[in-house]
């Protein structure tokens, strides 16, 4: 058997896989992480770190293996949230628990974890890893989908290279949640019954503004409002048949965001600073009386303005096609990398839980397009896509701006 260090983090999940390592005959480590100290825009009710490493300390107990803590902030800091704060500052809406698995969990923890003569690494994600072995006797690790749909977190780990899915272990990937919830409640750990965790990734549920007012300045700006008969929605060309292949023209044209100038539209309200805002958006607006609600169409962090439209149907939310740049392209396995000219079809996700959409992928020069069978709404800059075959998540990469 194996000796596993597991990412004990106080919750139910992590607590479960400890467990069924244990009794699988595991040598089982637990390492707790210190990642954020700040309660900087923390909403109330929300328990810091220190009641997190209590349950987890619990846990560790009833389960009779050790506790090592390792506080890991400043690489946190500097790796996940100084990078948060540069992509919202720069008009774009970074997924920092995507970056948290890549940067801190399989990687500064893996060699935490590997000091303490780990062989392997596990987590209480809601995935699985499966391994093959190609004719040359290497192997190559797949990444896929969790048994539960309701919590598959497999979008979260689409960032994760061969060489960390090497050391990863997910023991609850083909358990359901229900079953982790059971299993916790019969073993008398702890965390049976603890609620999970909700918002950024180690820090918690937060106001966002507030928190992002801690690098970013509040600054008053316009929001206006862009009618559904704006002419340029009229002008962007037709997706072609499905037997045509289009041009990288055509295809840049189709995955262009919506752009505005402070011309277009009325003025309809005031802001607090575009770069606390992000596309699709409808609460903290503060703008009532409309029949249908108001949705965030785009931002010009420039300019400082913010523009809007009425309706869920309306033509500024829904796009074709999305552009991911050639240097943030990333496989999972580099054995599966398109190669320019080629195509390819793929079920896509553009955010977690998003139920996911076929799509054609074409690898040109310029970067890796996306071409939907039907438009999607909400495509935002800085989010990541993640693209699957069945329920192999094969690769993902920045969304262009």
């Amino acid at each position: 058997m194996a000796r596993v260090v597991i990412g004990l983090s106080g919750g139910v999940d992590s607590s479960v896989a400890a467990y069924l390592l244990k009794e699988q005959g595991h040598e089982v480590i637990g390492l707790f992480m210190v990642n954020w100290h700040d309660t900087t825009g923390t909403l109330e009710g929300d328990c810091p770190w220190h009641d997190d490493r209590l349950f987890a300390e619990l846990v560790a107990k009833k389960l009779d293996i050790a506790l090592h803590v390792v506080d890991l902030s400043e690489e946190y800091r500097r790796r996940v949230v100084e990078y948060m704060f540069s992509e919202y500052e720069q008009g774009r809406t970074p997924n920092p628990d995507v970056l948290c698995n890549r940067e801190i969990k399989f990687d500064v923890f893996l060699k935490e974890a590997l000091k303490l003569g780990a062989d392997y690494v596990a987590t209480g994600h809601y995935c699985r890893k499966h391994t093959t072995t190609d004719a040359e006797g290497h192997e190559h690790y797949h990444l896929l989908a969790g048994s539960d749909p309701n919590k598959d977190q497999s979008y979260f780990l689409c960032q994760l290279t061969q060489e960390q899915l090497r050391y990863a272990l997910f023991p609850i990937g083909d358990l359901l949640k229900p079953e982790v919830r059971r299993i916790a409640t019969e073993q008398g750990l702890a965390t049976a019954k603890r609620k999970d965790s909700q918002g950024i990734c180690f820090v918690g549920k937060v106001d966002l503004p507030v928190f992002l007012q801690q690098k970013l300045a509040k600054k008053v700006g316009n929001i206006h409002e862009i009618k559904p008969a704006w002419p340029k929605f009229a002008h962007r060309p037709e997706a072609p048949a499905t037997h045509e292949e289009p041009t990288t023209e055509l295809l840049a044209a189709l995955a262009e965001p919506w752009h505005f100038t402070v011309r277009d539209g009325k003025k309809i309200g005031t802001h607090n600073g575009a770069h606390f805002y992000t596309i699709g958006q409808r609460k903290g607006l503060g703008i009532g009386g409309r029949k249908e609600s108001l949705f965030i169409l785009a931002t010009d962090v420039k300019e400082n303005v913010i523009y809007v439209g009425e309706g869920d149907a309306h033509p500024g939310l829904w796009r074709p096609a999305l552009k991911i740049a050639s240097q943030e392209v990333h496989w999972c396995d580099p054995m599966q990398a398109m190669q320019v000219g080629e195509m390819r079809r793929y079920a896509v996700r553009i955010r977690y839980r998003q139920p996911l959409r076929q799509a054609t992928l074409y690898c040109r020069e310029e970067g890796l397009f996306m071409l939907f069978d039907e438009p999607q709404r909400g495509i935002t800059s800085g989010q990541f896509a993640a693209w699957y075959d069945a329920d192999e998540l094969i690769g993902s990469g920045v969304i262009a701006q």
